[in-house]
């Protein structure tokens, strides 16, 4: 007997298990999809499990250093087993929090694999979905009135380039590793690429970084891409950028080695293992898209301002449909899909206001727009600078590298960037993205007292020295 909802989702990602808490609000009868785990990607395998490793690669440089803060420890060591057992510790903690969510909102939540039906007998258009529950029963018949795609995404590789989970990873394969290699190569110099190179970095491991571009993180503010690579290289951590891989001269044995061209010459890199960090792809097959009129583009599913497909009553989210693939988007979406489908007339989603978060050591954070988009825009700009040196908090964290940059349109005072790199940047940068909401100017942040001693005393430099008024400086 098929089900009838108001409301179904494939995939109970961030996006997909927020959506159906805000459709659950709004008095949907909502059913989530989720083949896997509630919480997805971001919850069992990125966002949370490599922040919690991240976290302890932190405690573990902190507990190394400790005597320059008078503390004597003696030798300290690295348990990675109990490293991921904190780990773990943590993800099933969230996992369970999410369950209780799909309860108290009263979500029905299938443990399946959906797709979606072409016309038939329960519905004259696309959008039925046929549910192959993972316990091996028979399928589940679930009619909506409305859809919404959260499927999210997966690592991807080079063309070429085989993942074998043993030496050759994607951060799936990673962040289920039981002991620290020796070394590791990681392809890619973009935000993940970065973090595990700053993490494996701080666990002792010797990293090497190919990165294709010139420049690593390259869709960050130049300055910040710089000052990273300068950070990290004066901690240990190699860097090859303009580097083309060269799928075809992989090889492993104990070790993997593989060669790169760099600068008109091929040059071979070796490690005990390395990580393949060169962005995700979506994950659009098999969930019945070929029954609809939905469009794809490179990919991923095609949206208008407020989610929905070509097909009216089928909206898609996150990952799924490319843009910037990051949980705190997916969320927002799903939520502006849900009032869309509910008529709340939600505002389009800017992305331009969106705060973006390197969660590296040291971490990087930014809104807006970077240096050279401003440029490229026709924009006349005025540029605020201020490094974390001259910020008392800073020295008593013993971090003091880094710096907070604001860029402003110089014909109205308006902010159209702000871009940190330094200590717990991506804790500060949520003042720059209200900043970005609200349309202030640097006047406006400046003349905000920011309390002493803090972090956040920087911020309010940088917009003093847009104009050229910053004290400490």
């Amino acid at each position: 007997m098929a089900e009838e909802f108001d409301l179904v989702i494939l995939g109970g990602g961030t996006g997909g298990y927020v959506a159906a808490i805000r459709a659950a609000q709004l008095g949907l009868k909502t059913a989530v999809v989720e083949k896997g785990k509630l919480g997805g990607t971001c919850l069992h395998k990125g966002c949370i499990p490599s922040k919690a490793l991240l976290r302890s690669a932190e405690v573990y440089q902190t507990a190394v250093k400790s005597e320059e803060f008078g503390v004597v420890t003696g030798d300290v060591k690295v348990d990675f087993l109990k490293v991921q057992e904190r780990k773990n510790k943590v993800v099933d903690q969230l996992y369970k929090g999410v369950q209780h969510l799909m309860k108290q909102g009263k979500i029905t939540v299938y443990e399946g694999l959906g797709r979606i039906l072409g016309p038939s007998i329960f519905s004259p258009m696309p959008g039925t979905i046929s549910v192959e529950m993972n316990n091996g029963s028979e399928n589940e018949m679930l009619i909506p009135q409305n859809v919404i795609i959260a499927t999210g995404s997966r690592p991807r590789t080079l063309p070429g380039l085989t993942i074998d989970g043993e030496f050759v990873l994607t951060s799936d394969e990673a962040l289920k590793l039981e002991n620290l290699p020796k070394s590791m190569i990681i392809v890619g110099g973009g935000v993940i690429g970065i973090e595990w190179a700053s993490m494996l970095n701080d666990f002792g491991v010797e990293v090497t970084v190919l990165e294709y571009a010139d420049r690593i993180i390259p869709t960050e503010d130049h300055d910040i891409s710089s000052e990273m690579l300068r950070l990290l290289t004066k901690k240990g951590v190699k860097f090859v950028t303009g580097a083309k891989v060269l799928p075809e001269t992989l090889k492993t044995d104990v070790s993997v080695s593989i060669s790169a061209e760099v600068k008109g010459s091929v040059e071979e890199f070796t490690a005990e293992k390395m990580l393949v960090s060169v962005g995700r792809s979506a994950n659009v097959e098999g969930i019945g898209l070929e029954n609809t009129e939905i469009v794809k583009e490179k990919g991923f599913i095609e949206t208008n301002d407020f989610f929905q497909t070509k097909e009216s009553h089928i909206y898609a989210i996150g990952d799924c449909i490319g843009g910037l693939q990051l949980a705190h988007v997916a969320s927002h979406e799903g939520i502006t899909a849900v009032e869309h489908i509910t008529g709340q007339k939600p505002e389009r989603l800017d992305y331009s206001l969106i705060s973006k978060c390197v969660y590296s050591s040291p971490e990087a954070a930014s809104v807006g727009l970077t240096e050279e988009q401003a440029n490229k825009e026709g924009y006349d700009l005025k540029i605020g600078k201020f490094p974390f040196r001259a910020v008392g908090k800073a020295l008593v964290f013993g971090e003091a590298d880094g710096f907070v940059k604001i860029i402003a349109d110089k014909k109205t005072d308006d902010i159209l960037g702000v871009h940190m790199i330094g200590p717990h940047v991506t804790d500060m940068i949520s003042e720059a993205g209200l900043a970005k909401v609200l349309d202030a100017t640097p006047w406006e942040i400046g003349k905000t007292i920011h309390p002493h001693p803090s972090l956040a005393e920087a911020i309010g430099e940088a917009a003093l020295a847009v104009d050229g008024r910053a004290i400490h400086s």
